[in-house]
């Protein structure tokens, strides 16, 4: 250790060590019994990045496809949780930016009514809380405040994540705040 510095390690207890070496070989119970923990929060992240309850729960499903396959590579060096907390945000930004490149290709809609609500920037109906608030920004904006004001990235780290410039992470979270602040103060 370096003078002057604190080293910080977040130990993994020897319970979650042990279940993480039998999914590892292969063991399918201890790898429900992970999911078991881990699918709640996993599914929080994914629901408040898509806003779409189906969505989400395909996107989780496809995060512990991704743990299941990539379990081999988690070493201990940190949480568990946090590393399958970062599995999860990579599935759900791959799934961003492939869904984005679709939208800019086609975009079919059956009810015109919806380039009018994308133009006033307002939420229907009467009764908003804040996660309906959330689930009503843009895909990108959206991303970027879960991300930043729910989660805690930094934006260096989600321009990384997403590809962008950290001065368009940046107007995007304001865009989200200030579109989440004139519906709120409705």
């Amino acid at each position: 250790m370096k003078e002057g510095f604190l080293e910080i390690r977040v130990a993994i207890s020897e319970a979650e060590l042990g279940l993480v070496h039998r999914v590892q070989k292969g063991d399918r119970w201890a790898f429900e019994q992970l999911y078991r923990q881990h699918v709640g929060r996993v599914y929080a992240l994914c629901l408040r990045i898509c806003a779409d309850s189906t969505h989400a729960e395909e996107l989780t499903q496809d995060v512990f496809v991704r743990v299941w396959e990539t379990i081999r590579s988690f070493r201990g060096e940190s949480a568990l949780s946090s590393w399958i907390h970062q599995v999860a945000v990579n599935v759900v930004l791959v799934d961003f930016r492939s869904q984005r490149r679709r939208e800019a290709r086609v975009r079919v809609v059956d009810d015109l009514s919806v380039y009018d609500q994308e133009e006033s920037s307002g939420l229907p109906g009467a009764r908003l809380d804040l996660e309906s608030a959330i689930a009503g920004l843009p895909p990108q904006a959206r991303a970027i405040f879960v991300l930043h004001d729910v989660e805690g990235y930094r934006h260096e780290e989600i321009s990384e994540l997403m590809g962008l410039a950290v001065g368009t992470s940046k107007a995007q979270l304001h865009r989200a705040r200030m579109l989440l602040k004139e519906v709120l103060e409705k």
